[in-house]
């Protein structure tokens, strides 16, 4: 057998390829908390500062009461989720019993949607979390839509 044969057949055997993708893992949920938070510490000041108690989590899905709650029926379709009272809502101060404002990323839901498509995962994460924040701050989907429909101009 050629040399080149048995070294071409050697690389698909043991996956050298330069990046290597056959051996690569869908970043998991530590890997994902983290792109999370450096996208916030990336955000400006003033706003990072209005979310001071804001809690970002990370979960591989939402629960089926999550997705009840945004009228949702399929798990891939929520890719995040606020929890809490918004600021504009009077939701800035923590009450007795009250738990803190939380965000909620859903790994798989956002790992689908940017498999099928052309933004970088990083991006998506931003923009899920900016959008979910929108919500803390007491924004609706609608309000959200027209902003970035007046930024895309």
């Amino acid at each position: 057998m050629e040399d080149w044969v048995k070294d071409g057949l050697e690389n698909a055997r043991t996956m050298k390829s330069p990046d290597n993708w056959h051996l690569r893992q869908p970043p998991g949920l530590k890997v994902f908390q983290q792109i999370a938070t450096d996208a916030f510490d990336a955000l400006p000041d003033e706003f990072r500062d209005r979310c001071r108690d804001l809690v970002i989590t990370v979960e591989d899905w939402a629960s089926e009461e999550m997705l009840d709650s945004v009228g949702v029926d399929d798990f891939y379709g929520l890719l995040g989720l606020f929890e809490g009272i918004g600021l504009a809502q009077g939701g800035g101060e923590l009450r007795t019993g009250q738990g803190p404002n939380r965000i909620w990323l859903f790994r798989r839901p956002i790992l689908d949607y940017w498999a099928g498509g052309e933004d970088s995962l990083g991006d998506i994460i931003s923009h899920v979390l900016v959008h979910e924040i929108g919500h803390h701050f007491g924004l609706s989907d609608e309000d959200m839509e027209g902003i970035e429909a007046a930024a895309d101009l």
